[in-house]
């Protein structure tokens, strides 16, 4: 299991380089020990998870704004709680994040922004992005984005879908970013 983490939060040649060792960081060991259960389904879904994160065509502002608002949409506390984390290392401001819960309609967003949360509401509640949504994003996204886009969020919804069904409780290095 250790192996399988390894490879895949710290992969050779990412397109999006992997956040500096920092001790303080979280470290998510309560998702990890339900994940241990299913070493092998694991190993797939990090897969999966590892394009997402460090293989990703789109910034990791734009990857991270999706996750926010699948996490928020969802209400799974701990996938909004790591990503807080992670929405700050890449840059996205502590107004932003508060932001993200508003939606795609809240004040302050540009055009790309608001079209990516749209995006990520259509996709959860229609498994499809509305062609007025798509026709925004593709002013900015070429395909392979938008893939990305889709296959982002839907991975994200399989965490989501994985803590809040496991009941996986706050580490205590998370409590800060709820």
């Amino acid at each position: 299991m250790a192996e399988a983490l390894a490879a895949a939060y710290r992969p050779a040649n990412p397109r999006h380089p992997p956040s500096p060792l920092d001790p303080a960081s979280p470290k998510g060991l309560n998702a990890m020990g339900v994940l241990a259960y299913h070493p092998e389904l694991t190993a797939a879904y990090n897969n999966l998870i590892s394009h997402a994160l460090y293989f990703t065509t789109i910034t990791p502002r734009q990857r991270e704004l999706l996750i926010l608002r699948v996490a928020h949409q969802r209400d799974s506390r701990y996938e909004w709680a790591q990503h807080v984390y992670q929405a700050g290392v890449v840059g996205i401001s502590v107004e932003e994040i508060e932001r993200v819960r508003l939606g795609p309609d809240a004040h302050g967003w540009d055009e790309i922004d608001a079209a990516l949360l749209g995006a990520a509401d259509e996709l959860l509640a229609d498994a499809r992005i509305s062609d007025a949504t798509y026709a925004m994003l593709s002013r900015w996204l070429e395909t392979r984005q938008l893939m990305d886009v889709v296959f982002t969020v839907g991975a994200y919804e399989v965490f989501a879908m994985v803590m809040r069904t496991f009941d996986v409780p706050l580490d205590e290095d998370l409590q800060r970013f709820v």
